[in-house]
C-alpha cells in the first residue's frame, strides 16, 4: 500500500487524537455514583454502642466502582464492585477473621457529604451506620516540635487507663507489663502530630500493637525474621502500609519503634532502620477507638493478644 504524505499525516493525527481520548481523565461527577467516590469515616450503632468503620470508593475504568472497607474488626478488605443506582449503593465482601461463611453486606444511600444505611455481618446481625467524608489532614507547613513527654513514668500506671477486660497491666522492675491477654491501655493525654519512641519486648508467639491517635495500628508481632513483609506483620500499618524490609529481631529481645505522624503521613523507623518513609495512612485500622479522624487522639497499646512489655514510651508533640 502506498500512502501520500497527506493521508499518512491524517492517520497519525487520528491515532494521536484517539489515544488522548482514551486516557483523558473522567470527572467523578460525570460517573453514576460519582458522589460516593472518596473516603468515608463511619460510625456503626451496635445496639447502642458506637463502633468505628471506614470505606473508600474509587473509579475503576470508565464506570465500575470498587473500593476498600474496614469493618468494626479485622483489617482493610477489597471490594470488587460497589453497586450504585438512584442514590443507593451496596456491596458484599466475604468473611475475613469471622468463622461464619456468609458475606458481610452493606446497603446505604448518599446525600452530599453524608452516607447512611445498614450493615449485615457474617453472623447475620444487622446494624445501622452513618458516615461523613474523611478529612484530608494535609498540612501546608512543617510542624514545630515541642518538649518530649515520658508517657510511662517507670513506677505505675499514672496517665493511663485500661479499656475492655479487667486490667492485667502491672509495673514490675520499671517495666510496663501485660503478662497475659486482657485489657488494652490508653493514654489519658491526646495528640495530633507527634514523634513517638517506644521500646518493647514480646514473648514467643505473642502479638500486640501501638495505635497512633487511637486509630492507626503499627503492628507488633512475633513473626519469623525471614518472613516476607506485609501490612499484618512486624512494622506494618495494619492492613494498609507494608514495610520495605523485615527488621524484627525476635522474642525476648528489646526492640524499638521511632514513629513520626504528621496529618496522614507516617514514617516508621524500626530497630534503627527506616521501613516506612512518609507514606499516607488512608484511614482507620481495625480495632480503632473511633473514626473521628479530624480530632486528636491518644496513644493506645494493645494488650488483648498476648504478653507484651514496654520500658520507654516517649512522645514529642507538635506545638
Amino acid at each position: 500500500m502506498i500512502l501520500t504524505f497527506a493521508s499518512g499525516l491524517l492517520l497519525v493525527l487520528t491515532a494521536t487524537f484517539y489515544t488522548q481520548a482514551q486516557v483523558k481523565p473522567i470527572e467523578s461527577n460525570a460517573v453514576q455514583g460519582g458522589e460516593l467516590i472518596g473516603r468515608w469515616d463511619i460510625t456503626v450503632d451496635e445496639n447502642g454502642r458506637p463502633a468505628p468503620s471506614w470505606l473508600e470508593v474509587e473509579l475503576s475504568g470508565f464506570k465500575t466502582l470498587v473500593g476498600r472497607f474496614v469493618s468494626t474488626g479485622g483489617s482493610a478488605r477489597p471490594i470488587s464492585k460497589v453497586n450504585f443506582a438512584n442514590g443507593q449503593f451496596d456491596f458484599a465482601i466475604p468473611p475475613q477473621w469471622e468463622r461464619e461463611e456468609r458475606d458481610l453486606v452493606l446497603k446505604g444511600s448518599v446525600t452530599g457529604n453524608q452516607i447512611q444505611g445498614t450493615i449485615t455481618t457474617s453472623a447475620g446481625q444487622t446494624f445501622s451506620f452513618k458516615g461523613v467524608k474523611a478529612p484530608h489532614l494535609k498540612h501546608s507547613t512543617k510542624p514545630q516540635w515541642g518538649k518530649s513527654i515520658s508517657l510511662f513514668n517507670g513506677k505505675d500506671l499514672t496517665g493511663w487507663k485500661a479499656l475492655g477486660k479487667e486490667n492485667q497491666w502491672i509495673v514490675k522492675d520499671g517495666i510496663l507489663t501485660s503478662p497475659h491477654s486482657g485489657a488494652n491501655l490508653v493514654s489519658e493525654q491526646e495528640f495530633t502530630d507527634f514523634k513517638l519512641h517506644v521500646e518493647f519486648r514480646y514473648n514467643e508467639g505473642s502479638n500486640s500493637g501501638v495505635y497512633l491517635r487511637g486509630r492507626y495500628e503499627v503492628q507488633i508481632i512475633d513473626n519469623p525474621k525471614d518472613e516476607h513483609p506485609n501490612s499484618h506483620l512486624f512494622g506494618g500499618v495494619y492492613g494498609f502500609l507494608v514495610p520495605n524490609e523485615m527488621v524484627a529481631i525476635g522474642p525476648g529481645v528489646w526492640q524499638t519503634y521511632d514513629i513520626t505522624l504528621v496529618g496522614r503521613m507516617v514514617t516508621i523507623v524500626a530497630n534503627g532502620k527506616t521501613i516506612i518513609s512518609n507514606q499516607e495512612i488512608p484511614g482507620i485500622t481495625g480495632g480503632a477507638l473511633n473514626s473521628n479522624e479530624d480530632q486528636p487522639g491518644p496513644i493506645y497499646i494493645q494488650g488483648d493478644h498476648g504478653p507484651i512489655e514496654f520500658r520507654k514510651i516517649v512522645i514529642t508533640p507538635a506545638k
